[in-house]
């Protein structure tokens, strides 16, 4: 089968898992072809079955803003034509769902081109919501040949708030098990702690959302407690304001901001904790990542993340803004090596069974073959 693939090519978990299960289905034999304004973050270059077209926008000067949309819609069309795609694959429902509907039209004189939509996130609990952007957002999901979600949270939000009639497959987050996993000697950890101390990481966008800035708080409580060192890794909005926090909290020492970083399964296994504080998380697939590594998750009760995390079994979970429970869980995480080990062989073995590529990969393969027909 010939599958096209559009996402967002940042940082995110919709750009994520979209290239993950790319690479994913490529290793199964189908020809993937991305379609996106840059190469996503995750492709390497030369993988095998993977192809890559890029989407140019015109900066003619009449445009205020450039209409990525309409560009986009044209591309998929060219490339489902010259590449016989079978079906394309659209992550986050804004703008791509709608795009993805006019590559159909234009082609329906030709051949059929089903889209499939999987709903990530804050396309449905953010950006959809606002007024602009609340109909059309209904109205691709309506138009989709087949929906997804990642969570049952987000599939019944969705239904809730949207009131689509659609059926809205469940297909969760999966992680790759051979290529995330436990580095019990975390022999590489000494480079990034200054003086031995225990890793703590945080991976996001740094967006408000994500609440980063919870993370240098609850390290100015950990760091009273034990020693601990914090690695933040990613950018965004949020990033400068963080750097200042830790300054101002007298933790600057104690945390490195590490920007964005290729290859995470390189860096996840050096911690002994991830700190995921967010406000909302449809899943939480930085948590799963953690936790096929042997990472424990200290994260906030919210969303989707209750399917993932049972809390006090492979990770822990608590109220958004806890700053002193959350911090009380990573101090007790860095203090107690018996619980740390306990809770590190439950997140791998949860990873492992639940959410590993191999039970997740097919569950898509069966959706492409239901919508394709």
């Amino acid at each position: 089968m010939n599958v096209g693939i559009t996402c967002y090519p940042t940082y995110g978990g919709s750009g994520i898992v979209a290239t993950e299960l790319g690479l994913e289905l490529a290793i199964r034999g189908y020809n993937v072809h991305f379609i996106t304004y840059a190469n996503p973050i995750r492709l390497d270059p030369g993988v095998p079955r993977v192809h890559y077209h890029e989407v140019e926008v015109s900066t003619y000067p009449l445009f205020q803003y450039q209409p990525y949309s309409l560009a986009l819609a044209s591309r998929m069309a060219e490339v489902a034509e010259s590449c016989a795609l079978d079906v394309l694959h659209v992550h986050y429902a804004i703008p791509h769902s709608i795009s993805a509907l006019l590559a159909r039209q234009m082609l329906a004189p030709v051949r059929r081109l089903p889209y499939i939509t999987t709903l990530h996130g804050t396309d449905i609990t953010l950006v959809g919501l606002e007024r602009s952007y609340f109909p059309i957002t209904r109205f691709s999901i309506e138009q989709s040949d087949g929906v997804t979600a990642i969570s049952d949270h987000l599939r019944d939000h969705t239904v809730e708030v949207f009131g689509v009639r659609n059926e809205i497959r469940v297909i969760k987050n999966f992680v790759n098990c051979e290529l995330y996993h436990p580095d019990d000697a975390k022999a590489g950890a000494a480079a990034l702690s200054p003086r031995g101390e225990k890793l703590l990481i945080h991976l996001s966008n740094f967006r408000p959302v994500k609440r980063p800035q919870d993370c240098i708080r609850v390290l100015a409580e950990v760091v009273k407690r034990c020693p601990a060192h914090l690695l933040m890794v990613g950018d965004g909005p949020e990033r400068e304001p963080c750097e200042q926090l830790a300054r101002d909290l007298r933790v600057h020492d104690h945390v490195s901001f590490l920007g964005r970083r290729d290859h995470i399964e390189r860096l996840l296994p050096l911690a002994h904790v991830v700190l995921m504080p967010s406000e909302m998380e449809s899943f939480g697939l930085v948590a799963l990542e953690a936790m096929a590594c042997g990472v424990v998750p200290v994260a906030t009760r919210v969303g989707g993340v209750p399917e993932l995390i049972t809390d006090g079994e492979d990770g822990y979970l608590e109220a958004v803004g806890d700053i002193a429970a959350q911090a009380a869980r990573v101090a007790a995480l860095l203090a107690d090596e018996s619980l740390h080990y306990r809770m590190a062989k439950a997140g791998r073995w949860n990873a492992a069974e639940r959410f590993c590529s191999e039970k997740i990969i097919p569950q898509y393969e069966r959706y492409y073959q239901d919508v394709v027909g």
